[in-house]
């Protein structure tokens, strides 16, 4: 909070001349952009605009951190992130792929003349409950798996974060420079 002097009234500060620009940032801003969702797993991807540079498809071997040069924890973080998000979204699209299979061989089952759509619910609600029991262990699983990566990220994150605020501490002066 920056505090004024008392002989310094506010609309004596010069104003901007575009509403809602501040004067003044104390974080870079990000661009992250949001996609539309998977039609089969409904999730949005995200594209990172400090996203790491893909990794080539020729390369026999994967790439080791001591290829890079500058903040090999930042990379990592990076590619941390993408990897949980293409986690994530694997598993739902599996997930999902395979609830939209059983749900329509339910449905096909059922004859086309009894019943109809009273018959159509109770065997949608039998399926539901069948379904969630099923599936119990393999969700369980995929929690606890993207819990552990979810915090391991963030904990990665956080310390990049406190590695950064070091550097601007120690080296007030230096432009840091970055790659990519």
């Amino acid at each position: 909070m920056v505090r004024l002097p008392l002989s310094v009234s506010p609309s004596a500060l010069p104003k901007t001349s575009t509403p809602g620009v501040r004067n003044f940032h104390v974080s870079a801003s990000r661009k992250h952009l949001v996609g539309p969702p998977d039609p089969i797993s409904h999730l949005r991807p995200v594209v990172y605009d400090d996203a790491p540079p893909p990794v080539a498809q020729r390369v026999p071997h994967p790439y080791s951190l001591g290829e890079f040069t500058g903040n090999t924890r930042e990379y990592q973080w990076k590619m941390q992130r993408q990897e949980l998000d293409a986690f994530n979204h694997a598993f739902w699209l599996d997930s999902n792929s395979r609830f939209y299979a059983a749900k329509e061989a339910v449905l096909q089952s059922l004859p086309e003349t009894a019943g109809g759509a009273e018959q159509r619910e109770h065997a949608l609600s039998a399926f539901y409950v069948r379904w969630v029991a099923q599936e119990r262990t393999r969700l369980d699983a995929y929690n606890v798996e993207w819990r552990r990566r979810n915090w391991s990220t963030i904990l990665l994150g956080a310390r990049v974060r406190y590695q950064e605020l070091v550097s601007r501490v120690t080296h007030p002066f230096r432009r840091e420079q970055r790659d990519g």
